[in-house]
């Protein structure tokens, strides 16, 4: 599907139940519209991109998501926020976004524009001040393409996603329109969250599930090594490569709403992380069990 025909289709946001007003304001971003090889091929807005009448047509946009460790090799994961349109509430890593269709963003040298994007939204969701994040810090660790369907029967992604890596102590202050909760987890404490999730009703966002299950636990062995590499030492058949992964088929919540029913259940038993944010439970039923305590 191309562009153009994304913009004759039925997309009006206040057609589609988004009540929230900072995030239908961003749906009406540009996204960067592809090909299965990463080439561009034009733009369509945000809300026109997630739709899933226009992704069953095929049409594909470019993403990136960061994976941010602290110094002692922990993974920055974020819970996204109750009014996000695509997989409220469901645990991730630390950032996932798009790079838009203007020319910073659109630079593919070194994967310049993607990081751009990157750095942009490390502030917009976590508050990351960008004086702190040199581009060049990031590596490039690879793309996936991939396609997801949310709950709801409305939305969804189908992206070429590109993947980086940063490694540095940074101060995190996040917006609570976009994450409910953060949490800082080792290998082991991943783990332990990917092999209680159904007991515990921690979901976890498609993106994620496929990068852990295909890449991450190999490539977090050799953190440093890659950190201090920029990136696999492979001569950067890797971070060429463009990975097509199909999502297994996992427990899904019935709803959001009984997604969002679950999480306030577990608030109420004390289930919180130490580092997540008290959120009013009207506002939005909030988060998670810790992360971290999916490991005790």
């Amino acid at each position: 599907m191309s562009s153009s025909d994304a913009k004759k289709s039925d997309s009006k946001a206040s057609e589609h139940e988004i009540d929230d007003p900072e995030q239908l304001k961003l749906m009406a971003e540009e996204c960067i519209v592809v090909d299965d090889q990463d080439k561009v091929l034009g733009h369509a807005t945000k809300e026109a991109c997630h739709l899933l009448v226009n992704i069953r047509k095929g049409l594909l946009h470019r993403a990136f998501s960061v994976c941010l460790f602290n110094s002692k090799g922990e993974l920055c994961l974020q819970q996204r926020a109750g009014s996000k349109i695509t997989f409220p509430l469901r645990w991730t890593n630390t950032c996932c976004s798009h790079p838009l269709y203007f020319d910073e963003e659109l630079d593919e040298k070194d994967h310049i524009g993607v990081k751009r994007a990157a750095r942009r939204k490390l502030e917009h969701e976590l508050g990351i001040n960008p004086k702190d994040i040199e581009l060049d810090e990031f590596v490039h660790m690879g793309r996936i393409h991939y396609v997801a369907e949310c709950e709801d029967g409305k939305w969804g992604e189908h992206e070429v996603d590109h993947i980086l890596f940063i490694q540095k102590d940074v101060e995190i202050n996040f917006n609570k329109n976009e994450v409910e909760a953060i949490d800082w987890v080792t290998p082991e404490q991943l783990q332990k969250l990917f092999e209680d999730r159904k007991r515990k009703q921690l979901f976890i966002s498609p993106w994620f599930h496929m990068i852990a299950n295909e890449f991450l636990w190999k490539w977090w062995e050799n953190l440093d090594s890659i950190i201090k590499n920029k990136g696999l030492n492979d001569g950067g058949k890797t971070s060429s490569m463009i990975y097509k992964l199909k999502l297994e088929q996992e427990e899904k919540p019935a709803s959001v709403q009984a997604l969002k029913t679950a999480h306030a259940a577990s608030k109420a038993t004390g289930g919180l992380s130490p580092v997540a944010s008290p959120t009013d439970a009207a506002a939005t039923a909030t988060a998670a069990p810790a992360v971290a305590a999916a490991a005790e």
